[in-house]
């Protein structure tokens, strides 16, 4: 009995088998006929609408005396213009190529700034324009770098003639019958032989008016016999005695930033800043994984403008000396594949908002990476904002973006 039992059992797995076996025939089959429907539907439809070339505009050029960046003229491409120190930009800083084949914007064009536009010079004086300068020719009562100053009540301009802690009495010897007297360094002998008087030299004044080195990086104090330099609040003068440093008031605790916000050193101060991820609109919410970042909750299926939306936003804050040489490469963008997926095989960068576009581009610097740049200086002190954003790509279907919102502090300060 038990031999029958086994035998019965063996047939019976055998039948579930080919039972399976057929099942899964059928489905192969199956399988493979949808997926001939669905080639044959493509390739008719790719025969119905022929791919037509991507639209392009006529080629742009560098303005005299500037730059261009973006070397691509297709739809939807911007190409941006800056113009070379002592220059300034008249025209459109940035221009698309539009649909129907032609730039928005107008033509840029570098002009050269007039110093003297500006009328700098005081009480009739003649402004004469110089290399990146300006001179003013003054009437006879008048003088001074602007003329400002009446002749007669000019300051002099490298000693101090009215504190007496800038004045000392001479060191004389008689020598030879001959009274000779002397002064100690930084001061000059003022007066007749017989009555002189040793008046401090005011170096300050002096370095500045023969246009000889900087004494300080900041601010020079004349003191007697010598001089030396300070630095504004929020800066230490360095070892050398002339160099300003800024204090990191957020790795020393100076600040007063509360718990829920984050401390961020600038030049010369701190900010506290508490990034915030965007309210909820429609289908589309985020919900912060740290303090700089926010990430997209899961979308909807059928959700277009839910999986369009940045799946990921990131919060950086830089901080800037004023007037900062350009081009200077501020940030970069790079994307990496999670283990096991495919990566996108094309990224597009682009700005997406901020208050002051203008001076900024973006560039590729490498297939997977791409970076912000400066090309048009900043003078502080300001808070700039800039968005940027990176879409990935994967067989030119569009995957995915990211967006960084990058807040630029802008110092007071060139150092």
């Amino acid at each position: 009995q038990s031999c029958l039992s086994r035998q019965q059992l063996l047939a019976a797995i055998r039948q579930m088998q080919q039972l399976l076996k057929g099942q899964e025939t059928r489905f192969s089959e199956g399988l493979r006929a949808v997926r001939s429907r669905l080639s044959a539907i493509h390739a008719s439809l790719a025969k119905a609408s022929p791919q037509l070339p991507a639209a392009s505009c006529p080629a742009l050029q560098a303005p005299v005396d500037g730059r261009k960046f973006g070397t691509k003229y297709l739809v939807d491409h911007e190409v941006h213009f800056a113009c070379d120190p002592g220059f300034q930009l008249l025209g459109s800083s940035t221009r698309m190529c539009q649909a129907n084949g032609s730039w928005t914007g107008q033509e840029p064009r570098c002009a050269e700034i007039s110093e003297c536009s500006s009328s700098p010079c005081q009480n009739g004086g003649t402004c004469l324009e110089g290399l990146n300068h300006f001179k003013c020719h003054c009437p006879p009562q008048w003088t001074g770098t602007a003329c400002q100053y009446q002749a007669q009540t000019a300051p002099p301009a490298w000693s101090v003639m009215d504190d007496p802690a800038f004045s000392r009495q001479p060191r004389c010897a008689q020598i030879a019958q001959t009274q000779q007297c002397s002064c100690d360094p930084g001061f000059h002998m003022s007066g007749t032989a017989s009555n002189g008087i040793c008046q401090d030299l005011n170096e300050c004044e002096v370095y500045q008016q023969e246009g000889g080195p900087r004494l300080c990086a900041h601010a020079c104090v004349n003191i007697p016999g010598s001089f030396r330099c300070s630095c504004p609040a929020g800066y230490v003068l360095l070892g050398d005695g002339k160099s300003c440093e800024d204090i990191d008031e957020c790795s020393l605790s100076q600040d007063n930033c509360t718990s829920g916000s984050t401390c961020i050193n600038t030049g010369g101060g701190f900010q506290c800043v508490t990034p915030q991820c965007p309210p909820a609109a429609g289908n589309v919410s985020y919900i912060k994984t740290s303090p700089f970042q926010c990430e997209r909750n899961p979308c909807p299926m059928e959700s277009l403008s839910c999986h369009q939306a940045p799946k990921t936003i990131s919060f950086h804050y830089l901080s800037l000396p004023s007037k900062l040489r350009t081009p200077a490469p501020l940030f970069r963008m790079a994307t990496a594949a999670a283990p096991g997926r495919p990566g996108p095989d094309s990224l597009r960068f682009g700005i997406a908002g901020g208050n002051n576009r203008g001076h900024f581009v973006v560039q590729r610097s490498d297939r997977h990476t791409g970076e912000l740049l400066l090309v048009q200086s900043l003078q502080g002190p300001r808070t700039i904002h800039v968005d940027v954003d990176m879409a990935e790509y994967l067989e030119r279907v569009f995957q995915t973006k990211h967006l960084s919102k990058i807040t630029l502090f802008v110092s007071a300060y060139e150092f």
